[in-house]
């Protein structure tokens, strides 16, 4: 497991946004970058930069991929048939630990990748510890039945920040989700504008 060198929301700093639509994020009270120099002018972007900034952006969302695993995403993104773009944001969101994210079982998506690692999850009722896991449409994902009660999980099914997509269908009790189809990139609630069309620019280049 990659460890996370830079502190939790140094990226919501760098990128200037509220990438998970958090009351906590410091961009809610400070806009501009980390750092002595961060409130400089800024500067015209070039349309390397803006593809970068696009790339960064979106694997930062998913908190601890490595450069390495996303760029491996995109490779796989490209080589199936369809839209690139749509291709990569269906592979990422059908990672198990963006689900259980997405299902609201921990509060954010450094929680969801522990989480599942640790152990606390199942899919189709096995065990599955692999946060890069990729889910299946109708398959479920459940909660083991002795980590429902964790801090974590209460917090997060009581959390009104988010509401769960309609590609994931929640049980009756919330600690397991069907996840029903693949989506596209206007189905998934990203609380800020994701470009994946300049990630495919980026290493198309």
């Amino acid at each position: 497991m990659s460890k996370r060198h830079s502190a939790k929301y140094k990226i919501d700093r760098a990128m200037g946004e509220n990438l998970w639509g958090r009351a906590k994020s410091p961009v809610n009270k400070r806009s501009y970058g980390p750092g002595q120099h961060g409130q400089r002018r800024k500067s015209k972007v070039s349309d390397f930069g803006l593809q970068l900034k696009a790339k960064q952006k979106l694997k930062g969302y998913y908190g601890n991929i490595t450069e390495k695993q996303f760029a491996k995403t995109y490779d796989e993104a490209a080589r199936r048939k369809g839209n690139t773009s749509e291709n990569l944001i269906g592979l990422l969101e059908s990672r198990l630990d963006a689900i259980v994210y997405r299902a609201k079982f921990v509060p954010t998506v450094w929680a969801a990748r522990q989480f599942v690692s640790h152990g606390h999850v199942l899919v189709n009722g096995k065990k599955v510890d692999i946060a890069s896991y990729r889910v299946k449409p109708e398959d479920v994902v459940t909660v083991k039945e002795k980590s429902r009660n964790m801090a974590l999980v209460l917090e997060a099914q009581q959390s009104s920040e988010r509401d769960v997509p309609d590609y994931l269908e929640l049980s009756d009790r919330s600690f397991s989700v069907r996840y029903v189809r693949v989506p596209e990139l206007t189905d998934v609630p990203y609380a800020v504008k994701m470009e994946p069309n300049l990630v495919v620019e980026y290493y198309a280049s």
